[in-house]
Parts: C-alpha cells; sequence; structure tokens
C-alpha cells in the first residue's frame, strides 16, 4: 500500500539497572543488582532489577522483602538525574538519524519513531534500521535496547513488549496479519498495551479473557461498559491505531491541569497529614505563578493505610501489585474565579479536605491537582480582591521563586516545612519522589 507506514518502538532494557550496571563495569544480563533506595524499608519498590534476576523469576517492581532469600544482590541507591542525563545522550543519538519531527519519546527509555521516510533514504529493511540504532546506542553507552516494528504505533508497541521478546535479536514485528494470528489470543490479556487489571475484570463478567473475545462482544455492550473509552479498545482489538507521530506533536488539549501527590513513609494523623497538603498547595501555587497559569478548579484525593483484615467499607482501589485493597476518599470543587492566588486556594483545600477526610483513618497517600489551568491573562477578580493586593501576592512569589531558582528549593521555606512530619525538604532533593543523585 502506498499509504503503509513503518514504526518502531524502542526500549532500553532495564533502563535504569543498566546503567548502575554499566557505571560500575558489571553486565546486566550477569548481574543481580536492584535499583532501590536503601534508606527506606523493605516495601519499598525496586525501581528497576536487571535481567539476570528476572531469569531467576523475579518480577520486575516488586518490594524488596519479596525478593527470595538466598539471593545475593547489589542494591543500588536511584540517581535519578542521572539517568535523564544519560536518557538524553541516548536520544542524541537517535537524533543523528531520525528527524526530531519523527520522534515521539514515551518515556524516559522508550520512543516511538516514524521509520517510513528513512527505509528509503539509508536503503534499510525496518528490522535493519532498528538494528543500526539498536547497535548505535550500545556502543555509545553500553545499554541494551529492544525494539518493536509495526504498521501502526499500536502494534509497533504490542510487538515490543510481547513478541521480540521470544526474538534472537530482541526485535518484534507485527502487521494486522500476524497480530491476528499471534495476539488476538494471547494471555493474559494485562500484557496488551493499555489492557490493566481494571478493564480486565471488567471484561471477565463477559467470559471474555482475550482479544479475540473483544472482537466478539457486541458494541452497544463494550460502550456501555467503557463508555467513551470503549472506541480505543475495540480499535486495538482489531489492531487499528489511527493516530501518526505527527498527529501527537500536533495535538493540543481543549484544557490542561496540574497535580502533585506523594505516598507518605508512615501512617499520619489527620493534622500531620493537613501539614503535607499545605506544603503541596503551596509548591504547586509556586508551579501555577511560574507558569504564568490560573485554576478555575481543585481536585484531592487521599489514601488511607491499608487494612489487612480487608474490612473496609466505601470506595476501594486495588494497590500493592493488585493484592491490597485500599480506601480512599477525595473530591473536587470548582472555584468562585481563576486564580493562581495561595490565599484563595489553601483555605479552598482546607474546606475540602475538612469535607472528604476521615479523621480517624491513618493516611499514607495524598494527590492534589488544579483544574481547568487557563493562562494567567484569564484570571478574574472578585468584589473583595484588589489588584492591588493580588500584584503584591505575584511578587512574593516571584521572588520566592528568583530565590529558589538560583540557591536551590530548600534555600527558602515556610516554617510548617521544619515539623518533624514533614517532607518538602526532602521531596524539594528528590525527581520524581526518588533520590536526583
Amino acid at each position: 500500500m502506498a499509504d503503509q507506514r513503518t514504526y518502531l518502538c524502542i526500549d532500553l532494557k532495564s533502563f535504569y539497572a543498566s546503567v548502575e550496571c554499566v557505571d560500575r563495569g558489571l553486565d546486566p544480563f550477569c548481574t543481580n543488582l536492584v535499583v532501590a533506595d536503601p534508606t527506606r524499608t523493605e516495601k519499598t519498590i525496586c525501581l528497576a532489577i536487571t535481567p539476570a534476576m528476572k531469569e531467576l523469576g523475579i518480577h520486575n517492581r516488586c518490594r524488596v522483602f519479596e525478593i527470595p532469600q538466598g539471593v545475593d544482590y547489589i542494591m543500588a541507591p536511584p540517581r535519578m538525574r542521572h539517568y535523564m542525563e544519560v536518557s538524553a545522550k541516548i536520544y542524541g543519538v537517535y537524533l543523528r538519524y531520525i528527524s526530531p519531527e519523527d520522534i515521539h519519546a514515551y518515556s524516559i527509555d522508550e520512543v516511538f519513531i516514524d521509520a517510513t521516510p528513512y527505509l528509503s533514504l539509508y536503503g534499510k529493511t525496518p528490522r535493519e534500521l532498528a538494528n543500526i540504532l539498536m547497535d548505535a546506542v550500545f556502543a555509545e553507552t553500553g545499554i541494551c535496547a529492544t525494539a518493536g516494528i509495526g504498521t501502526n504505533l499500536f502494534l509497533a508497541k504490542v510487538a515490543l513488549d510481547i513478541t521480540a521478546k521470544h526474538a534472537e535479536d530482541h526485535i518484534g514485528y507485527l502487521d494486522e496479519d500476524s497480530f491476528r494470528a499471534t495476539i488476538w489470543h494471547h494471555k493474559p490479556i494485562t500484557d496488551i498495551w493499555n489492557v490493566g487489571p481494571g478493564i480486565a475484570r471488567r471484561l471477565a463478567k463477559y467470559g471474555v479473557s482475550d482479544l479475540a473475545g473483544v472482537c466478539d462482544m457486541a458494541e452497544e455492550t463494550l460502550y456501555r461498559e467503557f463508555g467513551v473509552n470503549a472506541e480505543f479498545l475495540i480499535d486495538h482489538a482489531h489492531g487499528i491505531e489511527p493516530c501518526t507521530i505527527a498527529e501527537i506533536h500536533a495535538y493540543v488539549p481543549e484544557g490542561s491541569s496540574l497535580s502533585s501527590g506523594q505516598v507518605l513513609s508512615c501512617d499520619y494523623t489527620y493534622d500531620e497529614a493537613l501539614n503535607i497538603l499545605h506544603e503541596m498547595v503551596d509548591g504547586l501555587v509556586l508551579e501555577l505563578v511560574e507558569k504564568g497559569l490560573v485554576a478555575s478548579s481543585i481536585m484531592l484525593r487521599v489514601g488511607y493505610a491499608a487494612d489487612k483484615s480487608g474490612t473496609w467499607q466505601g470506595s476501594f482501589y486495588v494497590g500493592g501489585g493488585g493484592h491490597v485493597k485500599v480506601p480512599t476518599s477525595g473530591g473536587n470543587r470548582k472555584l468562585s474565579g481563576r486564580t493562581q492566588s495561595r490565599a484563595k486556594l489553601r483555605p479552598a483545600f482546607d474546606a475540602l479536605f475538612a469535607d472528604v477526610v476521615d479523621k480517624e483513618l491513618p493516611i499514607r497517600r495524598i494527590n492534589l491537582g488544579f483544574g481547568q489551568v487557563l493562562p494567567e491573562e484569564m484570571a478574574e477578580l472578585d468584589l473583595f480582591t484588589s489588584e492591588e493586593e493580588v500584584q503584591q501576592e505575584r511578587d512574593l512569589q516571584n521572588a520566592v521563586l528568583a530565590i529558589r531558582n538560583k540557591f536551590g528549593k530548600n534555600a527558602m521555606l515556610r516554617a510548617n516545612s521544619l515539623q518533624e512530619k514533614a517532607t518538602a525538604r526532602e521531596r524539594n532533593q528528590q525527581i520524581g519522589g526518588h533520590r536526583a543523585q
């Protein structure tokens, strides 16, 4: 077909663990190494484990205590800033061969590439081009990669996740025909990109456990069960993905949001968690000011400590690898106007926190966010707020930002961040909730 496209999906194998092995002069395929913070409890999640440990049947993203007794391994503290630097270097390798317009960085260790124009340019097959890129990455960094090739983005991703594992050259390939032949009846269905445990459970109600079963379901049933998201499930069950990298780059969302979340290291009381909320609101307000944005609504969700007896009532979500049920509460609230004012946003969160949080339950997780975020030119004043007050607060926040940007985030802290169980000082030295260095 004249309009047939070819996509690559390239993943850096056990990226964090591989970086740590390479820096130590070790082979990740022969070395037992986990990336985890040794200062945390044995319940901490391993951010990555080497292929050698996976060969022992140990699952990626396991918790430290789940590593079998008798397995000797190196524990490497996470260094998120270093991983970002290595990832940027690898992206630079791709740019020697591929235009940035044809690359979509899906995550720190995974990219999609529209290889279509480069096959004729270099006179290579898709597999040969994938090998060129993978070999270049290994030569530059010592990091091994795997790849999926597909006739659309979805098939390239599934080829990476499923078929590449069984290929000697670590490159999988899928087109529409081979997808139906090899993936339609693949189980578990959660191996398929964007099919999580929740979707799998809802499909199981109808006796469906693979993509062939999804294709056999009535579309009315799927839309009733999944709403508008049924469209993606139906397309993917048939191996269809109309979206292109060019469309991803051109996409502009109708609305946007800012959010922040953290898992607490131990049980927090209501008052202790309220202080954490204040730290998080202050941080997110500074982000609003720094980006020149205002918010129209707020969101809060709180997760409580897991109850081992399984007797909690109310709203639940599944965590802990799908085995622990954790109760949550939360809500959304529309603001009286668009604002970036801490003086207005913090009391709004206090009121929402008081309304939705159970004061008797220990708290272990807090997520909050600003919704309907727009440029600050869209801010709205009420009858009780003067422009001078708004400008004074904005000037104060900008002064704080200037000091923190020059001397570090911990150069200026509010007094509540000096309390015993406050977390802002520690989190200001982290990236993504993990050690930066």
